[in-house]
């Protein structure tokens, strides 16, 4: 699970560095040295819908098992063949695509992270209210 959450703070930092956001300035989490506390707070918004559905979806498909855990000293680690599973899936399910009943056209997840980070820009500058994303399926 925290090598998916790792992977969706990845993509939300890295949609914030396609807006004027600052990654450093956040509202949910503590502003800390070394990590970029926006992309934490984007990425809360986007864990149920792309890391806990992708988990369960590979478990209850059985691609992923107990056999693609190392366990040592009180925790597990991922084999590298398993986490090159995750990260194909990972890419699937970013670049799927869904109607957005908003703008009434299909988007990709990804690009959907985007326009939360634009709603965002819109709120700090006063001209809309921010209404954060709420699955609707």
């Amino acid at each position: 699970m925290s090598f998916l959450n790792s992977l969706c703070y990845t993509v939300c930092l890295d949609m914030i560095y396609h807006t004027q956001l600052n990654p450093t300035i956040s509202f949910l989490h503590e502003p800390g040295f070394r990590h970029y506390s926006l992309a934490l707070d984007i990425s809360e918004i986007f864990k149920p819908i792309l890391v806990d559905r992708l988990i369960f979806n590979l478990l209850n498909k059985k691609i992923i098992q107990s056999d693609d855990f190392d366990s040592h000293l009180n925790g597990c680690i991922l084999k590298d063949n398993a986490r090159k599973k995750i990260i194909k899936y990972w890419d699937e399910r970013l670049h799927e695509t869904f109607n957005h009943r908003s703008l009434k056209r299909n988007i990709s997840y990804k690009y959907l992270i985007r326009l939360e980070c634009y709603k965002l820009i819109k709120h700090i500058l006063d001209i809309e209210e921010y209404k954060p994303f709420k699955s609707w399926w």
